[in-house]
């Protein structure tokens, strides 16, 4: 993915979420708003109701006798006297009614004296302590009590708790998707120094391997290289190792070119006995204890890119190859179903233990054994492999043999 596109899809990201949390903490502070409001409108109806039992159901008011002084506290007028206790009685009927569980102080007035009486702490929850809270008088009332809610706040936060949970769901999910954003970006960053660094290294590998080659290839027709077995054997060894790296060398640079930009596929109808078979002949050549069986239906035929999967192929029989203590022995069959082309590989190699074939396909991972320290390779093999199939959106799978070996299944969907 190009820098610019993913800057793009980031910010794009980044902005859909704080405008979703934004979206999100005005709905709150709305929804906050709502319940104060219902808040003060059902203590308006329980204190009405108060007022209308104290008078005996003889009001003759001009105006609301409930007001609303400030956000949690309330003065009622009342024209006639009533007593402390019975004033208690009926505000805790009515907020039961109403569902007003809160707590709540209450102080009478005293026209006598002139002065505040004052009430109790009535809580919901506990005993009710001595709570000194005053209350300013109000000089043109005669009869009334004034009543403060002093946990108000908590009481309408506790209501709108899923609105709060789901507001730090929201916070949380925007710290993750920081982190997960930071955490692309400095992958990327790796990816790119290492595939630069593996680029550059291949680069310089493949001069100076070249100029061994062409040298290696010269001595070979020499007469006095001819003429001498032991040299010759010096000059074959050279040559064949400078193939076998340069192979190494090729494999690396196509996975670095898939990882940057995926691999450029050619797809075409191969016949699959032949094609095969050909491939068989050649890796015979180089291995004469080989023995390969292909039991493959001379009409099968694939769509696929002709010199990738030759790697694909020519990359498992030399692993099977490699990774056996005995004469090799390979079975390459298939057979086809209603979901399409099942390829397998059957050797009678040394197995992969079952906790290690989940990474098999990683790149440079080596499974460590014995064999796997004198077979030279990097562990980009099976990588490769694993990147081809799913280009060309098959499936690859490996299990062990119930008797030696593994089988590997290429699968071509229909």
């Amino acid at each position: 993915m190009e820098i610019k596109k993913l800057n793009i899809i980031i910010t794009l990201g980044f902005v859909a979420i704080i405008g979703i949390l934004i979206a999100q903490l005005l709905w709150t502070r709305q929804a906050y708003n709502i319940e104060d409001e219902k808040f003060n409108q059902t203590v308006n109806i329980a204190l009405l109701e108060v007022v209308e039992k104290l008078s005996g159901g003889k009001t003759s008011f001009s105006e609301n006798p409930v007001q609303n002084i400030s956000n949690d506290y309330y003065v009622v007028n009342i024209n006639n006297e009533f007593h402390p206790e019975v004033l208690e009685y009926y505000l805790k009927t009515e907020f039961t009614r109403l569902q007003i569980n809160t707590d709540y102080v209450y102080a009478l007035y005293n026209c006598q004296s002139d002065r505040m009486m004052y009430g109790k702490y009535v809580s919901k929850h506990q005993e009710s302590p001595n709570m000194a809270i005053k209350f300013p008088k109000h000089k043109n009332l005669v009869y009334y009590f004034s009543i403060r809610f002093p946990d108000k706040t908590t009481y309408l936060i506790s209501s709108l708790r899923f609105w709060y949970l789901l507001t730090f769901a929201l916070i949380i999910i925007l710290l993750v998707y920081v982190y997960s954003i930071y955490t692309i970006i400095q992958q990327k960053k790796f990816s790119e120094l290492q595939r630069d660094f593996i680029n550059n290294m291949t680069h310089e590998f493949k001069t100076p391997l070249s100029s061994i080659l062409l040298a290696s290839e010269a001595l070979t027709k020499q007469e006095l290289i001819k003429e001498n077995p032991k040299l010759q054997t010096y000059t074959s060894i050279i040559t064949d190792q400078g193939y076998k790296l340069n192979n190494h060398i090729e494999k690396i640079l196509n996975i670095a070119k898939n990882d940057a930009s995926g691999l450029s596929l050619k797809p075409q109808k191969i016949i699959l006995l032949p094609f095969i078979q050909e491939i068989v002949d050649t890796i015979k050549q180089k291995n004469e204890n080989l023995s390969i069986q292909i039991e493959i239906d001379s009409n099968i035929s694939i769509i696929a890119d002709e010199f990738h999967f030759t790697n694909i192929i020519y990359n498992i029989l030399d692993n099977s190859i490699k990774y056996c203590e005995t004469k090799p022995t390979i079975i390459i069959s298939s057979f086809k179903d209603s979901k399409g082309l099942y390829l397998k590989f059957k050797d009678n190699g040394m197995g992969i233990p079952p906790k290690n074939i989940p990474h098999i396909f990683d790149k440079f991972y080596r499974v460590n054994t014995k064999k796997s320290d004198e077979v030279n390779g990097f562990g980009l093999g099976l990588f490769y492999v694993k990147k081809i199939v799913q280009q060309h959106n098959w499936k690859i799978s490996v299990e062990n043999n119930k008797d030696e070996g593994i089988t590997i299944t290429l699968f071509l969907p229909s």
